[in-house]
């Protein structure tokens, strides 16, 4: 069953309008508001998040806004430039999570995730991370997962919260309640609805169809179909306009697995020739699959770097072909290069020479594609130990740079330091039992302290800061990298409270 994102973007306008503010003529601290016209209307389309706490919201006659807010700073819309941003978003979205991304004008993005929520870790953490890497670029997102287009389009714009996900098969349950103006249906439609006392999407799908197409038309019928999932609704992808693609239409739809595979051997070929004539080596590709019943299915691979060798990208591909449905039939088949980097041929080195070094890429090619995040860490400059590391991509080249260090440092570093309760002299002495986790161990050897200092040249706040560390070892052997917090005389230099930093092997 098909899954389907909507994000929605309230703010598209508002943030697309202040970054173009080069002359600063917009004040931050006074609300603003996007003005759209038709004729002499003219009413708010889009409101900052101080106009709407003023009382402003949109639809309201830009007269009426107005007159209620003092200072009210409005801008006239401008439907190509949001548009331009909204495809830009489009694109990267397309990049990062799944092949199927449609803009959703005039102020949300859609995407069919079938197949790809495992590569962000399932659906609870996909759409975390999306809310949150949109309020990275400065964008508030309200985001929903549901198994049509039409209740994800609803729920996102409905729900107060960041993210709602109606589970498989609950679709229903979750848009009976949702009001009738939800179901993209024009607005002198939800006015004739709610005249004839419809309120909500579920009073109306109880009603006879054939009335409500006597005075409204088809419209209202093939929404309540789209919105419960029992009419499909396509998603057109985007595309960038250099991509690289090639494709095979069938006369005669074709759904046998070894077919398939000998096709999407060919269309491999092709695109690494077509990549070839331009340099470049494919990093992330999409395998589009168009269904007779004019619905669509994606299977993507990436590789670790760029790749144009026919046998391995014909692997990737053909491991998941049973992951393909053919339903009714396939009548074609889209292979695209998504993300292409430039590649230069190398001599491969000979064994009499000198010992050939084993490429490790396509084991993390494969580990990748399942789902699993493969990386390396890389030393960083820094004495705080948890600054000292950095996750870097598995295939990313040495930078030169080592870790320094004259003591010991543990095999296993926790990503945030645990309280402990300790007993120990102040100030220099190591602790003689420390408890951890509920359970109390006694120190039977120590060595240290190794002070270090904060680093107050990226954080005034560490001028005076320092910690103690010492490494520990328990009475059945176990070591451990413990640090107290500060000097152990000065409270200024930090709580005096003991951690557990690290564990050795």
């Amino acid at each position: 069953m098909p899954r389907v994102v909507s994000i929605y973007l309230p703010d598209l306008a508002i943030d697309r309008i202040r970054r173009a503010d080069g002359a600063g003529m917009l004040t931050a601290e006074r609300p603003l508001v996007v003005i759209a016209k038709s004729g002499s209307k003219r009413w708010i389309a889009a409101a900052d998040e101080t106009a709407r706490s003023a009382g402003l919201h949109i639809g309201m006659p830009a007269a009426k806004a107005q007159a209620n807010v003092q200072g009210l700073q409005m801008v006239d819309a401008n439907p190509l430039a949001d548009g331009a941003a909204l495809e830009r978003l489009t694109l990267w979205a397309l990049t990062q999570y799944t092949p199927i991304v449609a803009m959703d004008a005039p102020d949300g993005i859609v995407m069919d995730t079938e197949g790809a929520d495992h590569l962000q870790g399932g659906e609870d953490l996909m759409l975390s991370g999306l809310v949150n890497r949109f309020r990275a670029k400065g964008l508030t997102a309200r985001v929903a997962i549901a198994d049509s287009w039409g209740a994800a389009h609803a729920l996102a714009r409905i729900s107060k919260r960041d993210t709602v996900i109606a589970a498989p098969g609950e679709t229903s349950r979750f848009v009976e309640r949702l009001p009738v103006s939800s179901l993209r249906l024009t607005g002198e439609t939800v006015v004739g609805l709610r005249t004839l006392g419809f309120q909500t999407i579920g009073e109306l799908s109880a009603t006879p169809r054939a009335p409500l197409a006597l005075r409204f038309g088809p419209e209202i019928g093939r929404r309540l179909d789209q919105i419960y999932g029992r009419l499909p609704e396509p998603i057109d992808p985007i595309r960038p306009m250099d991509v690289i693609e090639v494709s095979r239409a069938f006369a005669e739809p074709i759904g046998a697995p070894e077919t398939i595979a000998k096709y999407v051997s060919r269309l491999v070929v092709e695109l690494c020739k077509a990549l070839q004539q331009k340099g470049l080596g494919v990093r992330r590709a999409d395998l589009l699959v168009h269904k007779v019943d004019n619905t669509m299915q994606a299977i993507r691979a990436g590789t670790a770097k760029p790749a144009r060798n026919v046998a391995w990208l014909t692997k990737l591909f053909k491991d998941r072909i049973e992951k393909i449905e053919p339903g009714f039939g396939i009548e074609k088949l889209s292979l695209v290069a998504v993300i292409a980097e430039p590649l230069t041929e190398e001599q491969k080195a000979s064994s009499l020479i000198e010992e050939e070094i084993v490429d490790i890429a396509p084991l993390i090619d494969v580990i990748g594609n399942r789902g699993q995040r493969v990386y390396r860490m890389a030393p960083v400059a820094s004495d705080v130990p948890e600054r000292s590391v950095k996750r870097v991509s598995a295939v990313a080249e040495e930078t030169g740079t080592s870790w320094t260090l004259h003591w010991p440092r543990p095999v296993r570093l926790l990503s945030r330091p645990e309280l402990i309760e300790v007993i120990a002299l102040l100030p220099d002495h190591p602790p003689v039992s420390m408890t951890w986790r509920g359970k109390r161990r006694r120190v039977k050897r120590a060595d240290g302290p190794e002070r270090i200092f904060g680093e107050w040249w990226t954080r005034g706040s560490e001028f005076e800061a320092m910690r103690d560390y010492f490494v520990i070892e328990d009475e059945s052997g176990e070591r451990f990298w413990i640090f107290r917090s500060g000097d152990g005389i000065d409270a200024a230099t930090g709580s005096h409270k003991w951690f557990l930093h690290g564990i050795f092997a």
